[in-house]
């Protein structure tokens, strides 16, 4: 079965650092840009939440059609958001904790690592 998955990881400051189309659904293009639209629509939801619990992992935050939205939020304030069709809440905190074992980076530039962009695409094929 294909899945749908977009993920983004935005900085403190709301700046995107990292998107990827990451589901094994076939891609259009206009499809991507309403996966960034509902992701950027839910960043008001994840800040309200994530200064209302102490969890970095918030679970399913927002929800359009068949799609959730689920988030991991750093001590740093960084927001790890992935929307998704999946139903295995316990793949998708894997696939973020996994991220989170990656290279680091100098804090508000983008992420541009084709190894970073590899390993993202094969947890996604793993976890999702």
């Amino acid at each position: 079965m294909a899945s749908t998955a977009c993920f983004v990881i935005v900085s403190k400051n709301d700046i995107p650092i990292y998107d990827a189309e990451v589901g094994s659904a076939p891609k259009k293009e206009d499809q991507a840009y309403q996966h960034q639209f509902i992701l950027h629509a839910a960043l008001d939801v994840v800040q309200d939440l994530a200064w209302a619990t102490s969890a970095m992992f918030l679970k399913s935050v927002d929800r359009f059609n068949d799609l959730v939205v689920s988030v991991y939020v750093t001590a740093g304030h960084t927001r790890f958001m992935l929307l998704h069709d999946s139903r295995s809440e316990d793949g998708i905190k894997s696939f973020f904790q996994e991220i989170f074992l990656n290279p680091l980076y100098l804090p508000g530039s983008r992420i541009t690592s084709s190894h970073f962009n590899t390993k993202v695409r094969a947890l996604a094929r793993k976890y999702l």
